[in-house]
């Protein structure tokens, strides 16, 4: 139970990650405020789950774009729990593969606002109510290799979230610890929609561990960086990966 009595904010909590991550820290004690933006139904089958094994949970929709909606859920999480000590920055996405020849700014200005001003937003809106605790980001291998075909966008708006995982350790130290997980091929709705089955295929093959990801893996991983297990980790960007890349 490392998280009794603490609170958590799990940002794009309704499916996949976030979802496993709200039940992880649920599991071992915490109360955990689950943000989602068009995923209702999931999250309140996440709360149900929480609900149903003993924890406590509730679900707030939210645009993370929006600083007012942002100020709104963390005011949220602090009245109905009483405070803040975990934040995980979860919510993200690709939007759509595009070469930058086929890029307009619309696109650009979009996928950094989804995966970088959100976890900046989210983070400066935290910081008001945390005096201490831990943040955890979720980046992306991307950020380390450029990633696929069509995902410049998305891998420079990850390897932003990853420069600043480092600067906030650096200004939020000691009481407030930052680090970052950067996925690979976890098997999750993201890679449904945007990864080639055969490219899947390939992954497994190239892996040490010899499969992809799950969302389970990733979450305890967040468990493990959000608790004083990490006490003496802050600013690093951890690989989650299978051995398929090292940094």
């Amino acid at each position: 139970m490392r998280f009794k009595g603490q609170t958590a904010i799990v940002t794009g909590g309704g499916r996949d990650i976030g979802a496993a991550c709200a039940i992880k820290l649920a599991a071992e004690g915490a109360n955990v405020v689950i943000n989602y933006f068009s995923s209702a139904e999931g999250a309140q089958k996440v709360v149900a789950h929480i609900e149903a094994q003993g924890g406590k949970a509730i679900a707030v929709q939210g645009d993370l774009n929006d600083p007012e909606q942002v100020k709104k859920l963390v005011q949220t999480a602090v009245d109905t729990f009483g405070g803040l000590h975990v934040l995980v920055n979860n919510s993200g996405g690709l939007i759509a593969r595009k070469t930058i020849r086929e890029m307009d700014l619309e696109h650009w200005n979009k996928v950094m606002e989804l995966n970088l001003t959100s976890v900046f937003l989210m983070t400066k809106a935290a910081l008001e109510h945390m005096d201490e605790g831990a943040i955890v980001n979720l980046a992306s291998q991307a950020g380390r290799d450029g990633g696929g075909a069509g995902a410049a966008a998305y891998a420079a708006s990850k390897g932003a979230v990853m420069t600043l995982t480092r600067g906030l350790a650096k200004e939020l130290g000691p009481k407030i610890r930052v680090n970052a997980l950067c996925p690979g091929m976890i098997d999750t709705d993201f890679h449904n929609i945007f990864t080639p089955d055969q490219a899947r295929r390939g992954y497994e093959a190239a892996a040490p561990a010899k499969r992809q990801g799950t969302s389970e893996d990733v979450a305890n991983a967040v468990a493990f960086l959000a608790s004083s297990d990490s006490a003496f980790l802050t600013g690093v960007n951890v690989d989650i990966n299978g051995g398929v890349l090292f940094s």
